[in-house]
């Protein structure tokens, strides 16, 4: 498996955008993004989405994303798993304030998310996300410098059998616009390790 942008597919197609080799770029549009239900009791499912498709059950998918035009809240761009508008996950940094963005993710099962952060800087302005599958578990990982990685999120995706789509994503849900860039696309064999601990519980 390999990653070729030829063999990408839009999930709402954005205005404007270009797609290269080793560069992908997309300028949002206002009012759009991910998020199902969970505690503001609305639901947004109008973000750009730009994917690759496999039954492959054990693979890593590395992009390093940049955001230097990010300025407004929520702004946000990174990598996403997206099967339909009730079952999804994305890894992303959210513009905030001048002071502080939120890394974070969303793991969206049968039309409900959850949201987990930790504050980062605002001057950070590019990141590298690692997206591993191990069949229906997937692993987000994030990183400063492309070398280093650190865990983001382990979780399950309950629709997430045989073919899966996967690649890149980038809205704006309030009243705003940016440019995000993404480079270094790579796939790999599963840079997510088995296990080694505690045993499975017998069946």
């Amino acid at each position: 498996m390999k990653w070729d942008s030829c063999n990408l597919k839009w999930t709402r197609e954005p205005k404007n955008y270009s797609i290269a080799p080793e560069q992908i770029e997309i300028t949002t549009q206002p009012h759009t993004d991910l998020w199902q239900r969970t505690y503001y009791h609305f639901r947004n499912d109008n973000a750009p989405v730009l994917q690759m498709e496999t039954e492959e059950p054990y693979f890593s998918f590395t992009v390093k994303t940049e955001f230097q035009d990010s300025h407004h809240r929520f702004d946000q761009c990174g990598v996403v798993m997206y099967l339909d508008s009730e079952n999804w996950l994305k890894g992303s940094v959210e513009y905030e304030t001048e002071s502080f963005q939120h890394l974070g993710s969303v793991v969206t099962n049968k039309g409900y998310s959850d949201w987990a952060t930790t504050v980062i800087d605002a001057s950070v302005k590019s990141i590298w996300y690692r997206l591993s599958r191990r069949e229906d578990d997937f692993c987000i990982e994030c990183s400063f410098d492309g070398k280093e990685f650190q865990q983001m999120r382990i979780c399950h995706m309950w629709e997430a059998k045989k073919k899966i789509s996967f690649g890149i994503y980038a809205c704006s849900p309030e009243d705003s616009s940016f440019t995000a860039v993404f480079k270094n696309m790579q796939l790999t064999e599963c840079l997510w390790k088995a296990h080694d601990g505690q045993a499975p519980d017998p069946d």
